[in-house]
């Protein structure tokens, strides 16, 4: 688990940073109308994935390494 924990708080952060060098963040925070909502949520299961496909693959390879 604390491998897991680990690669998905760097896995969140890369998706972060890969967000905030294409200009989404801004994007994010300066939305047209009522599409705020819609924004936080597509900008949120971006981190989301990326933090779960951090901690999938490091699980995985951990599993392997271990057999």
């Amino acid at each position: 688990m604390k491998v897991f924990l680990w690669w998905f708080v760097v896995g969140s952060t890369m998706a972060l940073a890969v967000i905030m060098v294409q200009g989404g963040l801004r994007e994010a925070m300066q939305p047209q109308g009522s599409v705020w909502g819609l924004k936080l949520v597509e900008l949120f299961t971006t981190i989301l994935g990326g933090g779960l496909l951090g901690g999938c693959v490091a699980l995985i390879l951990d599993r392997i390494k271990k057999s």
